[in-house]
């Protein structure tokens, strides 16, 4: 008999719950097709949570994902919520989930459907080959960094400060992780800083030197993050891996989805040490289109293949979803975010269906 997985559910705002319902029916076929035996549990987070529970991250949630194999959340946040204090936003749910959860790194495939180069800005023959993932540090870096305001000494008024700060260890374990990820694809990691002018970055740059000589079949180069923006509009199939601290990952990530036509299309994985993990689409709530059933659940779909690939070890089972998904592009179904041809889009539900449809052993 198949070991029960549990699988915490937040579903979050916006188009959350929309994208996570298409993202579910793929998880109970995937019950039929090879035998897995999945327990869902619910909870809120995010601004529901707020409004509902006055915390965007409630006890009761994080309990429920403590005991969970991994976790599937939808999106975050929206206007309604952004003059709240800081303690009452969205996004303050999330840097803290991530914290109690243990989850140092966040993974974002950025993978270029051959179908789909017509729906990104940049010319087809840049985007030949483009396969890689950004490996970005999650719980160090400046946004965890002290905060504060103090006059300034030379009368220019109130300056704010915000302290970047990493330290070795934090430093090598996302270097492992990267390591581990590029010998499983081809062999060359990125590391992207500015050790030309930070000194965390120089404390980054000779721990990964030092991680690099365990593993000797990895080729690495040294990026500064600036080149790296650039690189990745220029030259992007030259990248495998790429492993970076919080704030360059965070932008550079949202700079590589782009390449694929559409934010709607990227999956990602928050983890931490052992097999659990946080899956997300990458996209937002996206307010504006909430409750019209016309979001692209594609990203939330793959965010399940990473699930079974990275928690769970289902790697035939995330073949067989990300196959489906190519087959429906191919076959020329596009939700609105990717259609060239606004007219013959496709809705949430269709899409969702389409893929399940398609999925096969």
């Amino acid at each position: 008999m198949s070991e029960v997985k549990k699988i915490a559910v937040v579903a979050g705002d916006g188009i959350g719950p929309e994208v996570v319902e298409e993202a579910i029916k793929v998880l109970r076929q995937t019950e039929e097709l090879f035998g897995y035996k999945f327990e869902l549990e619910h909870g809120l987070f995010g601004g529901i949570a707020i409004d509902e529970k006055g915390t965007p991250l409630p006890q009761d949630t994080l309990e429920m994902c403590q005991k969970a194999d991994a976790v599937l959340l939808g999106a975050v946040g929206g206007p309604k919520w952004d003059n709240n204090p800081k303690e009452l936003r969205p996004e303050t749910g999330l840097l803290g989930i991530r914290k109690a959860l243990g989850l140092f790194s966040n993974i974002r495939p950025a993978v270029v459907f051959d179908c789909l180069k017509d729906a990104s800005t940049l010319k087809p023959e840049v985007l030949d080959g483009t396969d890689l993932i950004v490996v970005r540090e999650l719980t160090g870096g400046i946004y965890f960094g002290e905060k504060f305001r103090r006059e300034s000494a030379n009368g220019g008024g109130q300056e704010a400060v915000d302290t970047c700060v990493y330290n070795v260890k934090e430093v090598e374990r996302i270097a492992h992780q990267a390591f581990d990820i590029a010998q499983k694809r081809r062999k060359r990691l990125a590391s992207v800083d500015k050790a030309n002018v930070l000194e965390t970055s120089r404390l980054w740059r000779e721990t990964v030197v030092r991680v690099s000589e365990q593993y000797p079949d990895v080729e690495l180069e040294h990026v500064l993050v600036d080149n790296c923006a650039m690189q990745l509009l220029r030259r992007p199939s030259s990248f495998d891996v790429i492993v970076t601290e919080n704030m360059f990952g965070d932008i550079l990530s949202d700079e590589a989805a782009m390449l694929t036509g559409s934010i709607g299309m990227l999956s990602s994985a928050s983890l931490g040490e052992g097999s659990f993990g946080l899956y997300e689409p990458v996209h937002g709530s996206a307010p504006d289109i909430a409750g019209q059933g016309i979001a692209n659940p594609i990203a939330t779909i793959l965010s399940v293949a990473l699930m079974f690939r990275l928690s769970f070890g289902f790697g035939e089972a995330a073949d067989v979803i990300e196959r489906a998904v190519k087959n429906v592009l191919d076959a020329g179904h596009r939700t609105g975010d990717i259609a060239v041809d606004k007219s013959k889009a496709i809705g949430t539900t269709a899409m969702g269906d389409l893929i399940v449809a398609a999925m096969a052993r």
